[in-house]
C-alpha cells in the first residue's frame, strides 16, 4: 500500500510539475504577446502624434497665410476707401466747375442775345 501511494504521490508530482511547466510556457507566451501588442500600441501612438503634429503645423502655416491675406487686404480696401473719397472731392469739384461754366455760359449767351 505505501509503495502504491508513493509512486501515485509521485505521479502526481510529475503531473503537477508538467502542468506548472506548460502554465510557466503559456504566461510566457501571453507576456511576449503582451509586449508585442505594447510596442505596436506605442507606435500607433506615435505615428498618430507626429500625424497630428504635422497637421498643426500645416494649420498654423495655412492660418498665418489667412492672416497675411486679412491684413493685405484691409489695406486695399482702406487704400480703395481713399481713393473713393478723392474721387469724390474731384467730381465735387468738377461739378461746382461746370455750375460756375455754365453759369459763365449763360451770361455770355444773354449778352450775345442783346
Amino acid at each position: 500500500q505505501l509503495h502504491v501511494t508513493t509512486s501515485e504521490k509521485n505521479e502526481l508530482a510529475r503531473n503537477l510539475e508538467m502542468v506548472q511547466n506548460q502554465l510557466q510556457e503559456k504566461e510566457n507566451e501571453i507576456k511576449r504577446e503582451i509586449s508585442g501588442y505594447k510596442e505596436r500600441l506605442l507606435q500607433a501612438e506615435k505615428e498618430h502624434q507626429d500625424a497630428l503634429t504635422e497637421a498643426n503645423r500645416k494649420n498654423e502655416v495655412e492660418i498665418e497665410a489667412c492672416h497675411e491675406k486679412i491684413s493685405s487686404l484691409e489695406h486695399f480696401i482702406s487704400s480703395q476707401k481713399l481713393e473713393i473719397e478723392h474721387l469724390k472731392s474731384n467730381k465735387e469739384q468738377l461739378n461746382n466747375s461746370l455750375k460756375e461754366a455754365n453759369q459763365a455760359l449763360g451770361e455770355f449767351l444773354k449778352i450775345k442775345v442783346r
